[in-house]
């Protein structure tokens, strides 16, 4: 599976919130039906972007991803 930018910058349009990882967490959970940390963590490490997104957060693993989702 791959993220589906296209959607994303639709889905974006129709969001409050500047932080772009923020707003990729809530359409993978949306568009997917994607919930679990490990899930989401091995989509996002897929994708280029999405991984660039990780590391600027310091987040390298799944344990670290539901960490940053229960702090926000």
């Amino acid at each position: 599976m791959q993220i589906n930018w296209d959607e994303y910058k639709e889905y974006k349009k129709f969001t409050n919130g500047s932080d772009n990882f923020e707003i990729l967490l809530k359409f993978v959970k949306s568009f997917y039906n994607m919930h679990s940390p490990s899930e989401i963590f091995a989509l996002f490490q897929e994708d280029e972007t999405a991984s660039l997104m990780l590391q600027k957060r310091n987040i390298k693993d799944a344990e670290d991803l539901e960490n940053f989702l229960f702090k926000h």
